[in-house]
């Protein structure tokens, strides 16, 4: 059976990326996926994107609303663009996307089967399967409009879908991976998330197995009595089935800024501690990058993090938006040097790996180890002072929204601060 990781709600976000923003995170997505594949491997890298919660964090940590069903799209499209020019080097391609994107997906699966000798039908049945799983078999009010397929040369993949309900103003995304399956039919899937919203009809769940059997039965024999007796039989009451264990379930909130809630404190007062002891010119020293400094560094601990941290560290997302902001000053403005930096950083790591030079993609994971060890005794300002600070210095960071640059502060707001 393929594994299930949980779910999580979300609510849909309206907006859309501006460029200046979506070519960044483009950037530092495909940066991300190459630091992963060169460390773990291609089939790490699918079953990270198979996993709601660190889906989640990616795309917060490269500046996408951290809450929100826009982070799909964006981390989907982020991947497609930012690994296209390597994808024949990684033997991993990224198809499909939103709207009109997904409709494209079983001619783009073919043009990559053609480009490696890989089965293009196979996995033109795969992506159509699962779109008709999780349209039909799952009937849960969700109408898909996104899916991307991303595929390996060697045919293993993942999918991530995603509906919306639009009269509850919500969405509902579906994880698939290939590993381990055996049945598009019965418990296929790596997590689905959404709200939780009511009875759900889900036909693909194990215990659904004599539904779908007896649905097949009906089919060959549909006799009046048949269907009578069948319809008597449930109104009846049949038992109910013995509920499977509970899944880590990620809630995302309504509300856009980032709350103390929402936040597990001492992971970022490890991050702001490794920021603070590795200093400006360790760093600046060891990655051969001018201008990096501590603020820089604090970014690059929440990248490392998640190119390096096992599951059970993206259960706060929220916190991941802390490296780059967002596009509607949430938490802050986008801290478009900063991010600039953290990209000159890992691409120059990355670079040196692919020729052999591992030293500066190693200090990348030195820094998240010694995040981790020091988030043990770090303390460290609180949420909202951390916040405060950020805006009040963004000017200097070249912070930038949908709003425009932002400006310095005001005489007044230095006051409030």
């Amino acid at each position: 059976m393929a594994r299930r990781a949980g779910s999580a709600d979300m609510p849909l976000h309206g907006g859309r990326v501006p460029q200046w923003l979506g070519q960044r995170m483009a950037r530092l997505g495909g940066i991300i996926a190459q630091a992963i594949i060169h460390h773990y491997g291609r089939d790490e890298f699918l079953r990270r994107l198979a996993h709601p919660f660190w889906f989640q964090s990616l795309g917060a940590v490269i500046g996408m609303d951290w809450h929100s069903s826009g982070i799909t799209t964006s981390v989907i499209g982020a991947l497609k663009r930012g690994l296209a020019p390597v994808s024949h080097e990684l033997g991993l391609h990224v198809c499909g996307g939103r709207g009109r994107h997904s409709r494209r997906t079983p001619d783009e699966l073919l043009s990559v089967a053609e480009r490696t000798g890989g089965d293009g039908a196979a996995w033109i049945r795969a992506s159509r399967l699962v779109a008709k799983v999780d349209s039909a078999a799952v009937q849960d009010g969700f109408d898909l409009y996104l899916h991307g397929f991303i595929v390996t040369d060697d045919g293993h993949w993942t999918v991530v879908q995603q509906g919306m309900d639009g009269t509850q103003r919500l969405a509902r995304r579906y994880h698939w991976l290939s590993e381990g399956l055996r049945s598009f039919v019965e418990t296929p899937h790596a997590a689905i998330e959404g709200r939780r919203q009511g009875a759900i009809v889900n036909l693909t769940d194990q215990r659904a197995a004599p539904s779908r059997q007896g649905q097949l039965e009906l089919l060959n024999d549909l006799g009046p009595d048949r269907i009578v007796r069948e319809v008597s039989r449930l109104r009846g009451g049949a038992p109910a089935a013995t509920d499977t264990p509970f899944l880590p379930h990620l809630v995302m909130p309504e509300h856009h800024d980032v709350r103390p809630a929402d936040v597990v404190l001492r992971r970022l007062h490890g991050a702001l501690a490794a920021a603070a002891q590795c200093g400006p010119q360790d760093f600046s020293d060891l990655l051969l990058v001018p201008g990096v400094g501590a603020r820089t560094v604090l970014s690059l601990a929440q990248v490392a993090e998640v190119v390096h941290g096992a599951p059970c560290r993206f259960s706060d997302p929220a916190r991941f938006s802390l490296a780059h902001g967002g596009k509607d000053r949430q938490p802050y403005p986008v801290p478009v040097a900063v991010y600039d930096r953290t990209i000159s950083v890992m691409k120059a790591a990355v670079t040196a790996a692919r020729l052999g030079n591992e030293e500066r993609l190693d200090a990348i994971r030195r820094l998240d180890r010694q995040a981790r060890r020091l988030e043990r005794h770090a303390t460290g300002p609180t949420l909202p002072d951390f916040i405060a600070q950020e805006r009040r210095r963004s000017h200097e960071y070249g912070g930038r929204s949908i709003f425009g640059h932002e400006p310095p502060p005001t005489v007044e707001m230095e006051h409030e601060g």
